[in-house]
């Protein structure tokens, strides 16, 4: 935890109001989310029981296991997951973009130019916790390689047949998320605890009733009260007033409430009474309801808190690799290629972990770049200052054939970064990877003198714009303000077989 979200913590507790962390929203949301809010069963890992879903607001769609240790209600609650949300994942493959891009023929050198589809939009999926995103997950895993009764040889308990495409969708998604910046599959918790402090520790706010408490407590409350009521209040019958948001129930409401009814649709199962059984079915639908409407109705207000803050600069950029993502989904799903890998070979693996590393990396520069409260996190640390200009030296470089300009910029700044003599800084919000040499500290005056190096242009005169003027507010960052490329991987055809590769 940074100083600055620890001295927001603080305030949020002397107050009893969250606090921002952000003066922008650093993901992209949808103007038609899918939202999903899922339970599952206690003591079967990734056994589904309910799922309230849907892009209607009003009108959410409910989804339950009357039995979830029945494969065949399992299954069938599946496929019906699959009827409401494939529909929505397939929409966005048809409106594209076509991208022109000039490609080199290894061999005769000649360049050619190549058409690619680009999808316009991409799905947003929405739960309500990083636990329903590793959920999703689990169902995917468990469906993507399920024989079908269409299958030659189907095996006992074939699925429906969307069910393995649905798999195959929930993997992509649910891989998808764990790529920063990535806006695919959103966890709403960890997405409001980006954007405000409360004053409680971590492991509190992923209580999305608690979270929502802290952000906007009731009219002439606490945010800790509320808090305090979101987790803990109970009825008389000794539930808890606000659900837990899933994918796991409380468990008085599973050994009082849940448990009883499902021993009551098995008796009338075993009775083969179907006018019983379809009253117990309902009666567990009415239960899980109750739990899951509260719920549904905190996403939401989630989604309305994040749209009062505009989008920072980059969210478009980041949104595009995931319409690439999806795009490229799509066009395996569609040329008929085989599900994910159970497990990564040693090459993909690497692939993976670089992209997330340089994504990591990547995010972090374009927060820093797109929010001054991100800024000011690398400003307290000594990595970045800012301040105003008051002085402008041209100079010029004569070491070559002709003089290059080396303007010498004096700021005036409170910041005290990490910063000595011939040590190099890059200048945020100027022309692109412009460099600057510290020429000069004035500690006591809190000046510092800096020699720009580049991004002034090819002429005698550097163009316009590209040296800061006197009076002008500058920043400019001790690291780098661009990924640095990782180490190229090999083939796997080309990897040890220490490391997974063909035996030699």
């Amino acid at each position: 935890m940074s100083l600055l979200s620890t001295l927001a913590r603080l305030q949020a507790v002397r107050s009893g109001v969250a606090q921002p962390l952000a003066t922008v929203r650093h993901r992209h949301l949808s103007e038609r989310p899918f939202v999903l809010v899922p339970l599952a069963a206690a003591g079967e890992t990734g056994a589904p029981l309910a799922v309230l879903l849907g892009q209607d607001r009003q009108h959410p769609r409910l989804l339950t296991v009357p039995q979830p240790l029945d494969r065949d209600l399992r299954f069938a609650f599946l496929a019906r997951v699959g009827d409401e949300l494939l529909p929505y994942l397939e929409s966005f493959g048809g409106d594209v973009e076509l991208l022109e891009r000039s490609v080199k023929d290894p061999e005769s050198g000649e360049k050619t130019v190549e058409v690619r589809e680009l999808c316009a939009d991409a799905p947003q999926l929405v739960v309500p916790n990083p636990g329903g995103v590793e959920l999703l997950g689990l169902f995917g895993r468990s469906t993507r390689f399920r024989r079908t009764a269409e299958d030659p040889d189907p095996g006992p308990y074939p699925a429906p047949a969307r069910v393995p495409l649905l798999g195959r969708w929930l993997t992509h998604v649910s891989d998808r998320a764990n790529v920063p910046g990535s806006s695919m599959l959103l966890p709403l918790t960890t997405t409001l605890a980006r954007h405000w402090a409360t004053g409680q520790s971590s492991l509190e706010d992923a209580h999305l009733g608690a979270l929502l408490a802290w952000i906007s407590p009731p009219e002439g409350g606490r945010g800790e009260e509320a808090a305090l009521r979101a987790e803990n209040g109970r009825d008389e019958r000794g539930q808890l007033l606000v659900p837990p948001a899933g994918p796991a129930t409380d468990p008085d409401f599973d050994s009082l409430l849940l448990a009883p009814a499902i021993t009551r649709y098995d008796a009338a199962r075993a009775a083969q009474d179907e006018r019983l059984t379809q009253a117990r079915a309902e009666e567990i639908d009415a239960l899980l309801g109750a739990v899951l409407l509260p719920v549904w109705h905190q996403v939401w207000q989630g989604l309305d808190l994040l749209r009062t803050l505009p989008p920072g600069a980059h969210v478009a950029d980041r949104w595009e690799s995931d319409r690439w993502s999806y795009t490229g989904h799509r066009d395996r799903v569609a040329a008929g290629e085989p599900p994910q890998p159970l497990h990564d070979d040693a090459v993909t693996a690497a692939r993976r972990l670089a992209q997330r590393e340089r994504e990591q990396v990547r995010v972090d520069l374009e927060e820093a770049l797109d929010d001054p409260l991100a800024m000011a996190e690398h400003r307290l640390a000594g990595q970045a200052f800012a301040g105003e200009v008051v002085e402008v030296q041209p100079a010029y470089d004569t070491s070559g054939r002709s003089p290059k300009p080396r303007p010498l910029v004096t700021v005036r700044t409170e910041d005290r970064p990490h910063l000595d003599p011939g040590g190099e800084a890059h200048r945020a919000g100027g022309p692109a990877s412009q460099k600057a040499q510290l020429v000069e500290l004035d500690a006591e005056a809190g000046l510092l003198t800096l020699r720009l190096l580049n991004g002034m242009g090819r002429k005698k005169e550097p163009e316009p714009g590209t040296v800061p003027e006197p009076g002008e507010q500058v920043c400019f960052t001790l690291f780098e303000l661009a990924p640095r490329q990782s180490a190229p991987l090999p083939d796997p055809e080309d990897t040890p077989w220490t490391h997974g590769g063909p035996p030699k």
